[in-house]
């Protein structure tokens, strides 16, 4: 685990109660070495004062310097607001040169109290580190942190920028420049902001994680080290938790990520960092190479400068062999495939949690239906491409036939629930949750032939318990084939998989052969999946193992998220890689907004020409699709395998 020395001078800048305008906070320094001098440009804060009749500490941005990069001296005043679109503020310095200039990047405030619509980027140059030449707003929109590369890329001058960083998410994107002018024209930034996806670096892990641009990146032999901020559980009140991460961007194209390290770079551990004007904050806003050492500077709960260390070559070799990010599913643009239709009460009230198979001509989509009274049927529609609906059926393939699944009493949620198919033979099994409404869930198992299945006669086997009573028991399925000579189930107990092997389905009785737990694939403290996991669909063979797809919430902000993770071929219990992270996260309203909220919930995945489709539920309300390159997914799971062990 890296984990940066913190310089024992730190702090390194300090409030100075001899000048007014530093006075109450120096933070968020800028480093830049010139002919042996170091240059600390910073953010600093004095005094309240009168502004426009408002009561403020106005913050401006200071210089210092040092001869050894650790102690400075020589504090002035550098960049004051002079502008109305900077006059109540000019914050958090970024400073690269670049054709003998210095072009410094700050955010500059035109409203008090702030606001989004107020907070801009603005940019300063120098020719000189002790005037500035001119000054320009950037952005027409709301963004902050915004730097250089300090050498053209392809001809151009590249920028890194976090648009919408007080109207979160936020997001680190990317600008290309012909000059510097170009960098404050109302019209380039108009027709970028249009496609401002596709300027956006592929860096997020989490839908949780709030990020910001931290210290201008820095070259080196194997592509551009980047800093940044990343505020983890940004959204979960008492979680959020300030890191400083860092990714290798590549050489000639910097939107491609070559490599990053998975832990934290620096966490708030130390009192500097727990206390001041913002406890618990670390912030990167400079970083260095010198005499073979990484030497970054942030600010300490925006009140003080200081810097970190690690030797760099030890770093850069963790960079390169660390996470890159996992591939995310490709949510369908035109999500959700299906919705409640109003004219059938038995799917009325929402479809989602869908089964799947494929039969080599069409995919068949086994969705869970909840009608007005709160019952769960299965329905069926039918795709031909994966992601359109080709049929839908207007009555329910699949109805609650025994007591353990009827309505125990008026107005409780009960029924067929969140189903899984796999295709054994001529038989297609079909595992759910049966639910009275009263006593706990417990899974079910039902077949029925493909023949039938086909030619729409619903000749379901009579269900069967599975599970063992007295236990709440969910998200089972069946393998789709044997090893060593048994039948294997993944179902979930409490908030684990667990895993069975059983010799002969035909033992099932419902009365006094239940699952046991045999194995189980364990929770992982402290990530996104710590405090429940489940199957999501039947697994998928491939050459190099059984790819599972599971569920898992967070016990802090309580999402359902999507994971992967790979299994040995003879021995499933045996886990070969897993992902650190999610490939499918609710992000949009369909997700956001239903019956449960902030839920993707996927039952069944098929692979149709080398793409993996996977259908899911939507904040329990409605039926999606999202798609991968099967092998792309695989080789990643692969890769993280190989990653873990040089680590």
């Amino acid at each position: 685990m890296i984990v940066l020395d913190r310089d024992p001078t730190n702090p390194l800048v300090k409030p100075n109660p001899q000048h007014d305008w530093e006075s109450y906070a120096t933070f968020n320094g800028c480093i830049l070495k010139k002919d042996g001098t170091y240059h600390l440009l910073y953010r600093a804060m004095g005094k309240e004062q009168e502004c426009n009749t408002k009561q403020l500490r106005l913050s401006v941005i200071g210089h210092c310097e040092s001869k050894d990069g650790k102690v400075f001296g020589n504090n002035q005043l550098f960049i004051t607001p002079l502008e109305d679109w900077e006059q109540y503020g000019c914050e958090d310095p970024r400073v690269v040169k670049i054709d003998g200039k210095y072009v410094i990047f700050y955010t500059a405030l035109s409203e008090y109290p702030p606001t989004p619509g107020g907070i801009k980027v603005a940019v300063a140059i120098s020719e000189d580190l002790k005037n500035i030449k001119e000054r320009h707003l950037v952005t027409p929109f709301n963004a902050k942190a915004m730097t250089l590369f300090p050498e053209k890329i392809d001809g151009k001058y590249v920028a890194l920028l976090t648009p919408h960083t007080d109207l979160p998410p936020s997001k680190i994107a990317l600008a290309k420049f012909d000059d510097l002018a170009e960098m404050w024209d109302p019209l380039f930034w108009r027709d970028w902001y249009k496609s401002l996806d596709e300027h956006v670096l592929p860096m997020q892990r989490m839908n949780s994680d709030q990020m910001e641009v931290g210290a201008p990146p820095i070259a080196t032999e194997f592509g551009w080290l980047f800093v940044y901020a990343n505020i983890r559980h940004y959204y979960t009140p008492g979680f959020r938790d300030f890191t400083i991460e860092a990714v290798l961007l590549d050489k000639t194209n910097p939107m491609k990520l070559v490599g990053r390290i998975r832990e934290s770079l620096l966490r708030p551990e130390v009192n500097y960092e727990h206390v001041g004007i913002v406890p618990q904050v670390v912030f990167p806003s400079g970083a260095i190479i010198d005499d073979d050492t990484f030497y970054l500077y942030y600010g300490a709960a925006d009140t003080t400068c200081c810097r970190a260390s690690y030797p760099y070559k030890q770093l850069l070799q963790r960079v390169q062999t660390s996470d890159v990010l996992p591939p995310k599913l490709m949510k369908f643009k035109e999500n959700p495939i299906l919705r409640p239709k109003s004219e059938h009460a038995w799917e009325s009230q929402a479809v989602f949690n869908p089964a799947a198979f494929y039969d080599e001509t069409n995919i068949n989509i086994l969705y869970r239906a909840f009608s007005t009274d709160n019952t769960s049927t299965i329905g069926l529609a039918v795709s031909k491409d994966g992601v359109h609906v080709s049929e839908r059926l207007i009555e329910p393939i699949y109805q609650p036939r025994q007591s353990f699944e009827d309505k125990a009493k008026t107005g409780v949620w009960s029924g067929c629930e969140d189903p899984r198919v796999t295709v054994i033979g001529d038989q297609l099994y079909m595992l759910y949750t049966a639910f009275d409404g009263v006593n706990v869930p417990r899974v079910a198992m039902t077949w029925i032939t493909l023949s039938d299945f086909k030619n729409r006669k619903w000749i379901w086997k009579d269900p069967v318990l599975i599970s063992p009573p007295g236990i709440d028991d969910k998200d089972a399925c069946i393998f789709p084939e044997k090893i060593d000579g048994k039948y294997i189930f993944f179902h979930r107990i409490d908030n684990d998989i667990v895993i069975d092997y059983i010799d002969d389905l035909e033992r099932f009785n419902g009365k006094d052969v239940w699952l046991r737990t045999l194995s189980y694939i364990p929770l992982r403290a402290n990530l996104w999946d710590e405090e429940k996991v489940g199957l999501a669909a039947p697994p998928y063979k491939t050459e190099h193992g059984w790819l599972i797809l599971y569920h898992g919430v967070s016990k802090k902000d309580h999402e359902y998220r999507v994971g992967a993770m790979l299994l040995d071929l003879n021995d499933p219990s045996k886990i070969i890689s897993r992902l650190h992270y999610p490939i499918l996260e609710p992000t949009e309203s369909y997700e956001r907004v239903g019956l449960v909220n902030n839920v993707v919930f996927p039952c069944g995945m098929v692979v149709v020409k080398e793409t993996l489709f996977v259908y899911y539920g939507g904040a329990d309300k409605v039926v999606c699709v999202a798609s991968v390159v099967l092998d792309t997914l695989v080789q990643n799971l692969l890769d993280r395998q190989k990653r873990v062990f040089l680590i």
